[in-house]
């Protein structure tokens, strides 16, 4: 499993578990964005997505700063940019974005600081997201006249359309408190206990069979805002039956009846008490 990225812009590590943490690495400019930065980021996601060694993926900033968005320079370059050159741009953080909210492996966010623009897309892309009590949110696009285009399929799934009418019109500022009160953020906490719930999440999710939590997120997916229709219980069907035949689903029926552990949970994942392992 890779550990060492080329680019300085990220920082990447691995424990034993097959834990990634992703960092960006651009604190001098609170973690805002280019090309290179996407580029990276989306080189990075998708060699986590076909590495089976990578179990869960952490995103978070260096610094005082998750990310402020769009980096200053690489705004100035796009304004010099005609429409089809911006077309691209565009194009890539959306694709990058993308990668994030497609991973196959579980992908927390731990938001130590603010997240402007972009970078509430990139937390919004994540599947959960835990922020610090000081941390602070704003979808500022509008006071630029421009509009958040590319992050909009996520965030608007993250926290519903009418309060997305509100913050992406308004480009008010909403602290912790509020990203957690619109689902943007599932818990929020002193900055010294930040990790401690990142790792309690971890923890819960090396729990699951690793497919299993693949074939989650891809029902979670496809099921997410369609109506209750005869041809979407043949599909969820389908999709519970092939898992209960496969292989993971197989150990996971034996290890239950069995009493035991799934081949898939080590050791360093740590134990829960029995009331959790219960169906």
């Amino acid at each position: 499993m890779m550990t060492e990225p080329t680019p300085s812009s990220l920082l990447l590590s691995a424990d034993d578990r097959g834990v990634v943490t992703v960092t960006l690495n651009r604190p001098a400019i609170h973690n805002a964005f280019d090309d290179l930065l996407i580029a990276d980021l989306r080189r990075a996601f998708d060699g986590f997505a076909a590495d089976p060694a990578v179990r869960v993926v952490i995103l978070t900033g260096a610094g005082r700063s998750f990310s402020a968005g769009a980096d200053l320079a690489w705004m100035q370059r796009m304004a010099g940019y005609g429409e089809e050159e911006n077309h691209a741009d565009a194009l890539a953080l959306a694709e990058m974005l993308a990668s994030i909210a497609t991973c196959p492996k579980p992908v927390i966010a731990a938001v130590q600081g603010a997240a402007f623009g972009g970078g509430v897309g990139l937390v919004a892309a994540c599947d959960m997201a835990v922020a610090s009590d000081s941390a602070s949110f704003c979808l500022s696009e509008v006071r630029l006249g421009l509009i958040p285009a590319t992050i909009a399929p996520h965030v608007i799934a993250a926290i519903g359309v009418r309060a997305s009418r509100r913050y992406m019109l308004t480009a008010e500022r909403f602290d912790a408190i509020d990203a957690f009160r619109l689902g943007l953020v599932q818990a929020v906490v002193s900055p010294d206990r930040l990790q401690e719930q990142v790792e309690t999440w971890v923890k819960a999710l090396l729990l699951g069979g690793p497919q299993a939590l693949s074939a989650s997120k891809d029902l979670i997916a496809s099921v997410a805002g369609r109506p209750l229709s005869s041809p979407l219980l043949t599909e969820t069907a389908a999709r519970i039956a092939r898992q209960r035949v496969g292989a993971e689903g197989q150990e996971g029926l034996r290890a239950f009846l069995s009493k035991r552990e799934p081949s898939w949970v080590s050791r360093a994942a740590g134990r829960v008490e029995k009331d959790q392992q219960d169906v």
